[in-house]
């Protein structure tokens, strides 16, 4: 199959799963690229720069939509960039993997956590005070640009296991990702312009995955607001934590050389 309608295909479906439930967009595309054996800043960078255009899409329809919390907004954003940034710089320079297992097991353990709120259909709570997102907000950004998709899966998630709205916990971290995508991705290319990043010329051997990709979310980003809308919250939630064991699973087994 054509690499660009390959990651067409990878990108609508990883956008469509990650705009409904505020994660997966970079896990899914990330984990394609390096199973092409692409590197692992390289993976980062190009999903970054994917991401440019289809958090801006996605962040639209969940404003529109009215599902994003703008007092939660600001400190994760503007946390996230810090993290996200410092992030990248790192990646840039060494191997990330050496942290993948904590956040494996921080996704199963929240994972298990948010399904077993479901089933007591704990409900939803305001979080108080909303700078308390900050700390998050770093950690959610260092881990995406680590791992080139950590920021849904550990704020998303988070959110929704401290008791916020799931639809408006997605609509919130969505919309705040797309600051730092557009932040990490900055960091890239200063690190390939000062001469930082050593592998920065395998991007050009990429160009075709990547806008399969940027394509692909586009197709699929306008519709995230609408579907986190109208579907239920507690089956929201459901989907939420079992997506999170699924994406546990699947990091895990990659990690353990299994796939």
């Amino acid at each position: 199959m054509d690499t660009f309608l390959l990651f067409l295909i990878v990108g609508l479906f990883a956008q469509a799963v990650d705009g409904a439930l505020g994660m997966a967009y970079g896990v899914i595309s990330s984990s394609v690229l390096l199973a092409f054996g692409v590197p692992p800043a390289t993976a980062s960078a190009s999903v970054h720069g994917a991401e440019v255009f289809t958090t801006a899409a996605s962040a639209g329809s969940h404003i529109w939509h009215r599902n994003v919390e703008w007092r939660l907004l600001v400190p994760l954003a503007v946390a996230g960039v810090i993290g996200g940034v410092l992030g990248a710089y790192v990646l840039a320079g060494i191997e990330g993997d050496v942290i993948k297992p904590f956040v494996i097991a921080y996704l199963a353990l929240m994972g298990g956590y948010i399904l077993w709120r479901a089933t007591r259909n704990t409900p939803a709570r305001r979080i108080r005070p909303a700078w308390i997102m900050a700390p998050l907000g770093v950690v959610g950004g260092f881990f995406d640009a680590i791992g080139g998709g950590g920021w849904g899966p550990t704020v998303s998630s988070t959110l929704v296991g401290a008791g916020a709205e799931p639809r408006r916990a997605i609509g919130t971290a969505n919309t705040a990702e797309f600051f730092v995508t557009v932040a990490i991705s900055a960091t890239f290319v200063w690190a390939l312009v000062t001469g930082h990043w050593k592998d920065a010329e395998a991007l050009t051997n990429h160009a075709s995955a990547v806008a399969g990709l940027v394509v692909g979310g586009l197709l699929a980003a306008p519709f995230a607001g609408y579907i986190t809308r109208i579907v239920p919250q507690r089956a929201l939630t459901y989907a939420v934590g079992g997506l999170l064991l699924v994406l546990a699973t699947w990091q895990g087994l990659q990690l353990g050389g299994v796939i």
